[in-house]
């Protein structure tokens, strides 16, 4: 999987999105609480420089992480309100700058090395996958706030791995135990395919949509929009749970009471 060239495709699908928009259109809500689509991009920009300074930079970003746990409830909002307040246009000369600083370093980066971020260090390949997770559902909060569908692709496949992979993480968190038991995800791609993670004889399941999915452990829709089912007490309990970015779990998004 191709996850730093899917990452160049995702952002560049964001940008044909904002590149265009009008000025008024960057103060437009997005579903995130007191996110406008300025914040959404702002954020983005900032993480990348984040993720830019742990690469090149580990005292650097040692410090970042100083100033998260000084304030861990307000330094992500805090970051984005900084960016918003910046001209549209200099928020998206910043996006497409520090992405393409960020994307050039990891490809660059000495096959098996690691770097420290916010949760566990990452590979350059863990880290392109997180920031194309993050690209991709902060696309998600952009595309709601101006009333455009996307057409998903097989790139989420890299945020469905990062999903079962993050399981743990999120009972962790949580301050729940672990379980012990294994558990299969099966997953149908937007391109029709199947996708399968775990062994096949898990005493518990996860199965449904890889949309639906990735939109659950990114926080973008509430588990009783989708079409998601858990066989198994452990597999129900993780998808009221699951998140696959790091930090702390946060509120996610009511449900519609549609269904899907």
């Amino acid at each position: 999987m191709d996850v730093f060239g899917d990452l160049q495709r995702e952002s560049e699908e964001l940008d044909a999105l904002v590149g265009e928009l009008a000025e008024e259109e960057w103060a437009l809500a997005t579903p995130a609480a007191g996110w406008t689509v300025a914040h959404q991009i702002a954020h983005l920009a900032w993480t990348d420089r984040a993720a830019f300074l742990a690469v090149t930079d580990q005292e650097a970003f040692a410090r970042e992480v100083e100033k998260a746990l000084a304030a861990p409830d307000r330094f992500v909002d805090e970051g984005a309100e900084e960016g918003a307040a910046r001209p549209p246009g200099r928020i998206l000369a910043d996006w497409r700058t520090g992405r393409q600083a960020l994307a050039d370093a990891l490809r660059a980066a000495p096959a098996g090395t690691r770097f420290p971020w916010y949760g566990p260090p990452m590979s350059a390949a863990s880290m392109a996958t997180a920031r194309l997770m993050e690209t991709w559902a902060h696309g998600q909060d952009v595309a709601d706030a101006l009333g455009v569908t996307r057409v998903p692709t097989d790139r989420i496949r890299h945020i469905a791995w990062l999903g079962v992979r993050t399981r743990d993480f999120a009972f962790g968190v949580h301050g729940l135990p672990v379980p012990t038991d294994a558990v299969r995800v099966e997953l149908t791609a937007p391109s029709g395919e199947s996708w399968a993670y775990g062994p096949e004889d898990a005493p518990q399941r996860v199965t449904g949509p890889a949309l639906d999915f990735c939109l659950l452990v990114t926080h973008r829709a509430h588990r009783a929009d989708l079409a998601l089912r858990a066989h198994g007490p452990d597999a129900d309990r993780w998808l009221d749970i699951a998140q696959a970015f790091a930090g702390p779990p946060g509120s996610g998004r009511p449900p519609k009471g549609t269904g899907r």
